[in-house]
């Protein structure tokens, strides 16, 4: 696991600051309850799919740095666990993770969704945010979702709830004022050179984007207690010819878990593999050929030796 920034500047980044054009770069981070739609911001932002989205809560479980380049500036997105009340050793963790990169990001959107009411973790997030010396910034999202006049009284809710820097109100779906909000992130990040070269999307090593995509592919249609319980690992990655054959393991708690995401004569592992397999190749422009296997680690969330193995 990594916090959000880098363990060094790239040597590669040498662009300056020019006295006349003010060029800013920093990082940021978008905070709020699961299912806010956190991951599906950053992903519409960055244009590439870089952190998974899911109905499911806890969807994000690794630290996942997302780069926006413009001409005057660079944006650097880090995606995070959604802050939850922590049952087992691993959630403990990922709250830890969470509350280092919030220390340590530039500007912070605090997401909330249109389509549901100010609640209270809605208020206990933005209380989080007071002691922060991030700049905060309120995001109203999922805007296409509700009429003007819900949204009105939404965007009044949430300015009650802190002193934001902006309330900025958007759609990841339709796009709309997504643009808006990357102008007010960067408004608030330091002057600074770059900090990555220029074709650079994301830091994360390939292996974990792999396991998250195919994480994701396992979470569609699993029972609701399922999704916390699945970790991938991926084994090994070689590449022959125009092919890549990767080769993971997902890992459950259980057996009944286990007949649970290989489904009946193997048809739901089928479907993760044939769904993961389409992601995979779309983020390598190669071809694929994917070998998936499920593995009883039991209690591995609560194990330190089996999360360390697992990456956490």
């Amino acid at each position: 696991m990594s916090s959000a920034r880098p363990a060094h500047r790239h040597k590669e980044a040498v662009r300056q600051v020019d006295r006349d054009d003010v060029y800013r770069a920093g990082f940021a981070c978008f905070v709020g309850r699961p299912n806010a739609g956190k991951s599906t911001l950053t992903n519409a932002i960055i244009g590439q799919k870089i952190a998974i989205t899911s109905n499911k809560p806890q969807t994000t479980r690794h630290v996942i740095r997302g780069i926006l380049h413009r001409e005057d500036a660079q944006l650097v997105l880090v995606d995070t666990p959604g802050l939850h009340r922590p049952r087992t050793l691993l959630g403990e963790r990922l709250n830890d993770l969470v509350r280092e990169v919030w220390s340590e990001v530039d500007v912070i959107g605090v997401c909330f969704p249109a389509d549901e009411p100010v609640g209270r973790g809605d208020r206990f997030i933005s209380a989080e945010m007071a002691e922060l010396k991030a700049t905060i910034v309120a995001v109203v999202t999922k805007v296409d979702l509700v009429s003007p006049e819900v949204l009105a009284k939404h965007l009044l809710a949430v300015s009650e709830l802190h002193d934001f820097a902006e309330i900025v109100p958007v759609s990841a779906v339709s796009g709309h004022q997504v643009q808006t909000l990357v102008d007010v992130m960067i408004k608030y990040l330091p002057e600074s050179p770059q900090l990555y070269p220029d074709d650079v999307l994301t830091d994360e090593p390939e292996q974990v984007l792999i396991a998250e995509l195919i994480r994701e592919a396992a979470l569609e249609g699993v029972r609701d207690e399922l999704p916390h319980s699945i970790a991938v690992l991926v084994e090994e990655m070689m590449v022959e010819g125009g092919l890549t054959k990767i080769y993971a393991n997902l890992y459950v708690e259980r057996d009944s878990q286990k007949s649970i995401v290989i489904g009946s004569r193997g048809s739901r592992l089928k479907d993760v593999g044939s769904q993961a397999r389409q992601e995979i190749e779309q983020l390598l422009g190669t071809r694929v050929y994917l070998d998936l296997h499920v593995r009883v680690a039991k209690e591995w969330q609560r194990d330190p030796r089996q999360l360390r193995k697992l990456g956490f």
